[in-house]
């Protein structure tokens, strides 16, 4: 319709101020929705929901690292590499074996002490004579061939491999106490250097030393060159050297002596590959790495999802339950209802958290992959809420099952099953989305101090909760705060927005409220 002057009427100016039609309806869902985005605190906690759900499930897939991905930095690390022991006490080295056992070493000390030259051990009478400055030759009495000598000094081959002969080992402390430079014996000439390198017909042969190298490992072997460097540095007095192997390979080491036990610790320090561990935010890390050298940011992402995730299939788990069991209960009365409320009340009675600590300590016994731990907690946490629901469920019920609708569906001849599921319990689904819109925020909830302490999700899979995990750990709690903050600001937001969004909807389905 147009007015005078050509302007157009709106709908409402073609009807009289009495017609009905002026009046505009909204069905039940719209009238729902408009009174939930009146609310403005729970359209907030809607935004930071779509927000997390959108970190979590799309910001996982947008990251260039993985859930599980490790980082390498480069880092100089010392790690103990030889002991060398300054030798002050005898040590005996016999011609054959057991040739001079332990009594008569005993009694060897005994006569050295009264400075006697003769002693018996055994039934066997023995003679020794002092060659040097402790170097003592021992023989059987009226005899020349040494059966053993004690010295302070020692000679160990330069390869580290077999012992060198009782014979040599004799001639070459005799000519060290001696001061001698050179000797021949048996047809091979024998060169003594200052720092105790013995040469056999111009080839290192071995050391005479009361220093003793020994290797860490097993497998470790020192040449001759890194040994001379090493004992004229301790010779010297150094604290540290750098030594460059047959390979090129330079490294560099630092001595150690403790007094107590007379030895020195040689640490040998190196470049090598670890975990880029607890790296503090950077352009390539905006939230910096854990323990494990994994991306904080993209490890947040993916216990998002795994949090969120397990929060809604417990909550699937806890409503068909719930539904069921409180439908049957309400519907039928009697003892059908009797016995499954008996049933609630020994849920509510069982004492939860113990139950998760004896089942996550079994599973930890027991081996259980991480993601079938995953499948386990999540029927495990749905099993044990659905009391709550079906409590709810019934109450509604209760009440629905006296209304007319039901007297004319019973009238009609529809079957129980029917009457339950097509009737009643759509009924109930605004109270339901409201208590399982809030029960989400405190599974997650529940789901995190359980991987907190260590029960829940297990590595590598990530959730904000075994994230959390790290400030067991009083000193990552004091001085890395991006670990474990991040991830605490994320589950309270999360819980809190849940919570928001339950008020909200249980405000706008609620019938008193105003439009």
């Amino acid at each position: 319709m147009i007015r005078k002057g050509g302007e157009k009427m709106s709908d409402l100016e073609k009807y009289s101020l009495s017609d009905d039609r002026r009046v505009k309806t909204l069905s039940p869902g719209a009238m729902v929705a408009k009174r939930f985005f009146r609310n403005r605190i729970a359209v907030l906690g809607m935004v930071v929901l779509v927000f997390m759900f959108l970190f979590s499930f799309l910001g996982g897939a947008l990251m260039p690292y993985g859930e599980s991905q490790l980082f390498y930095r480069k880092d100089s690390q010392s790690q103990k590499y030889a002991g060398v022991k300054v030798n002050t006490e005898l040590r005996y080295q016999q011609a054959e074996k057991d040739s001079f056992p332990a009594l008569a070493q005993a009694q060897f000390v005994l006569a050295k002490g009264k400075k006697l030259t003769e002693f018996a051990a055994g039934g066997v009478d023995y003679s020794f004579e002092e060659a040097g400055k402790d170097f003592y030759i021992i023989s059987k009495k009226g005899s020349t061939d040494p059966v053993a000598f004690a010295a302070v000094d020692t000679v160990t081959s330069v390869s580290g491999e077999g012992q060198i002969p009782f014979a040599e080992q004799l001639s070459i402390l005799k000519a060290l106490t001696n001061g001698e430079k050179e000797y021949t014996e048996g047809g091979s000439s024998y060169t003594l250097s200052e720092d105790g390198t013995v040469t056999k017909d111009g080839t290192a042969y071995a050391y005479a030393s009361r220093y003793v190298v020994n290797a860490i490992m097993s497998d470790v072997t020192f040449s001759q060159k890194f040994k001379e460097e090493l004992l004229e540095k301790i010779q010297a007095g150094a604290t540290s050297f750098s030594f460059t192997d047959d390979d090129g390979v330079e490294a560099n080491y630092t001595m150690e002596y403790d007094a107590t036990s007379k030895t020195y610790s040689i640490l040998q320090s190196r470049e090598q590959m670890v975990y880029d561990s607890y790296s503090p935010p950077s352009k390539a890390h905006p939230l910096g790495t854990d323990k494990n050298g994994m991306d904080m940011l993209t490890r947040l992402m993916y216990g998002g999802r795994v949090s969120l995730y397990i929060g809604f299939v417990v909550v699937i788990i806890e409503t068909v339950l719930g539904m069921l069991l409180g439908g049957i209960s309400g519907y039928f009365g009697g003892w059908i209802d009797s016995l499954i409320m008996r049933i609630v009340d020994i849920f509510y009675c069982i004492p939860t958290i113990p139950i998760y600590i004896i089942i996550g300590a079994a599973m930890d016994a027991m081996r259980v992959d991480p993601q079938v731990r995953m499948f386990y907690l999540m029927i495990i946490l749905g099993f044990f809420g659905w009391p709550s629901i079906t409590r709810l469920v019934r109450g509604q019920i209760l009440t629905l099952r006296e209304q007319e609708f039901m007297t004319a569906a019973e009238a009609t001849g529809i079957k129980p099953v029917n009457r339950i599921f097509r009737h009643l319990l759509p009924n109930v689904i605004p109270q339901l989305i409201v208590t399982c819109t809030m029960s989400l925020g405190g599974v997650i909830l529940t789901e995190a101090v359980l991987s907190f302490l260590g029960l829940g999700v297990k590595f590598p899979f990530a959730s904000w909760g075994n994230i959390i995990n790290d400030v067991n750990n009083t000193y990552v709690l004091s001085n890395y705060l991006f670990i474990w903050i991040p991830a605490g600001v994320c589950l309270l937001l999360t819980v809190l927005a849940f919570n928001l969004v339950g008020d909200g909807l249980r405000d706008a389905f609620d019938p008193k409220m105003k439009r």
